[in-house]
């Protein structure tokens, strides 16, 4: 069975390249425009300052890069196609001149660990894919390429612009004494928020307002518990969502949180101006005690320590919860098979209510998981970026050839086939706004990038009668969650963490210790196992089991910043 996090990965890339959504090694050492870089045969390459200038130019004579990547457990090929042959490095070859081989991929897990196991031993490809630490390590063992240049002189307009939509903060997290060390994955943070998701034909059905404040939340759930809500006479219904895994896009507890100015896992700036950890701060004290209070009271399923996000949704589809916290893309999974099996049910998207008369903010997490990055010794650092260019000019800056590169009409994800993607930070919000207009001008698609063109068709397909766009509606469509974050944006009441950089030393020692901690009290609390002074016990601990030191770190670290 697929994970939460699996099917929000797939979700969430399903939906940012358009039903859509690692350089080198050459024959020799030369570096990019020195003298001694071969020269391009005259032709259609042009020269070699031409080779150079060009972002999307072709390398002539061809080189080769070797490659070290993970795919993830749900991608499928092409009949006839392979990892080692496909769309993606057919198109290297012939539009880039960069032939591909594959050092070795995985599929499914334990990535992570067979990688540590290459660096450890320096046993590396021109193009890696790392997570954050690896990031680090490698960057302080000295095993990777500085792309800064690279990136300057190669990168297209287009990507230079949506890699500094956030301001230069996702490039930074790969930067080290000035060198740009990786191509960070980006996508878009604000598609993270969450959202409070209420069922609303019961709603409607015990008449009750929506939910501007915690007490509407509050008694809302209480309703959705205790007043048969689904009309069988039977007490089988939950106000409110939560999992074992408390944090998560669905159901995630950090809407709930928010509510209360707490935050999960964020470091804030306290009244001095120093970075702390939200996670021992006072308010969350009080939203843990409401939610032990609801369970207590059975408005939360006495048995969510024991279930997944995959179980939670089997009850949210078959009828038996009624309000949860998760992010925008909830409605096409689960929301859509609860729909699909109830014709009747319907579900609203809300900003996050408050607990008082200040606006709550919606944290956002640092939007960054992946980086690509080189080895140092290869000698076309500017390959991977040529590559880099390549996925954003035919995933979203033309988008063309998304049959191809894109989702192919046989529902085979091909953008998961590149070996260095992401998004545009803002290419769900540019989509919603796409298909705002085009709903409000009689369907006028002249100003729609191609690759928000399967989606609008979705939307339009529910309007003309088909459930099965009611999910994609409910992203995309008037009143969608869309709407939503667009109010967040329009009210500045995002909040992103103070820190961004590579896990600190103390980060990588202790924070499993640390996460584990974390949860177990939590959800001891929650559940009654522990009073609620708990939490002060777990503050206590955190800062004495290297809390203290990763905040001193964290500091150190922001002091640095520009």
């Amino acid at each position: 069975m697929k994970t939460t996090r699996s099917i929000a990965i797939v979700v969430l890339l399903s939906i940012m390249i358009m039903s859509l959504l690692s350089a080198c090694s050459g024959n020799g050492d030369n570096k990019p425009g020195s003298s001694d870089t071969p020269q391009a045969n005259e032709g259609e390459s042009g020269s070699k300052d031409a080779q150079v200038a060009d972002p999307l130019g072709k390398f002539d004579p061809p080189i080769e890069v070797t490659v070290i990547r993970p795919y993830d457990e749900n991608t499928k090929f092409v009949e006839g196609d392979s990892a080692e042959d496909n769309e993606w490095t057919r198109a290297y070859a012939e539009r880039l001149g960069i032939n591909v081989k594959f050092k070795w991929t995985l599929q499914g897990g334990g990535y992570t660990e067979k990688l540590n196991v290459s660096i450890a031993s320096d046993d590396l490809a021109d193009i890696m894919v790392v997570n954050s630490s690896q990031l680090n390590q490698m960057a302080e063992a000295g095993q990777l390429a500085d792309l800064k240049e690279s990136f300057d002189l190669q990168a297209t307009e287009f990507v230079k612009e949506q890699f500094n939509a956030d301001g230069g903060i996702s490039l930074k997290s790969a930067t080290f004494d000035g060198k740009l060390l990786g191509i960070p994955r980006i996508g878009s943070d604000i598609d993270e928020v969450p959202l409070l998701w209420v069922r609303m034909d019961w709603l409607k059905k015990l008449n009750l307002p929506e939910p501007k404040t915690i007490a509407d939340v509050l008694a809302i759930s209480k309703a959705f518990t205790n007043n048969d809500p689904d009309g069988n006479n039977k007490a089988d219904t939950y106000g409110m969502a939560l999992s074992k895994d408390l944090n998560g896009g669905f159901p995630g507890f950090e809407g709930f949180l928010n509510g209360y100015h707490a935050q999960f896992n964020m470091w804030i700036k306290d009244e001095s101006g120093q970075i702390v950890n939200s996670n021992i701060q006072p308010e969350m004290k009080t939203a843990l005690a409401e939610l032990q209070r609801m369970y207590k009271d059975k408005e939360i399923d006495r048995e969510f320590g024991t279930k997944d996000g995959n179980k939670v949704a089997e009850q949210v589809t078959s009828g038996k919860i009624g309000m949860y916290y998760g992010l925008m893309w909830t409605p096409l999974w689960p929301l859509q098979g609860g729909k699909d099996l109830d014709p009747g049910m319907e579900w609203k998207s809300f900003p996050l209510p408050s607990i008082d008369g200040t606006q709550a903010k919606a944290q956002i997490p640092f939007p960054v998981g992946q980086y690509y990055v080189v080895r140092k010794d290869a000698a076309h650092p500017e390959a991977a970026v040529k590559m880099l260019n390549l996925f954003f000019d035919t995933s979203f800056d033309k988008g063309t050839e998304l049959d191809t590169y894109g989702t192919t009409p046989d529902g085979i994800e091909a953008f998961k086939h590149a070996i260095i993607a992401g998004a545009p930070m803002t290419s769900n919000m540019d989509k919603y706004k796409q298909i705002s207009y085009a709903l409000d001008n009689n369907n006028d698609l002249s100003q729609m990038k191609d690759y928000i063109k399967t989606d609008f068709a979705a939307v339009k397909s529910y309007l003309d009668g088909d459930p099965k766009g009611w999910g994609m509606y409910n992203v995309f469509g008037k009143g969608s969650s869309f709407s939503v974050i667009e109010k967040y944006v329009a009210e500045d009441v995002l909040l992103r963490s103070e820190f961004f950089g590579a896990p600190t030393p103390t980060m990588v020692e202790k924070n499993s210790t640390l996460e584990s901690l974390l949860k177990e009290t939590f959800t001891k609390i929650i559940m009654g196992g522990a009073s609620i002074d708990e939490f002060d016990k777990f503050t206590k601990n955190w800062k004495k089991l290297g809390g203290d030191q990763i905040t001193k770190e964290v500091n150190e670290w922001y002091a640095k910043q520009d």
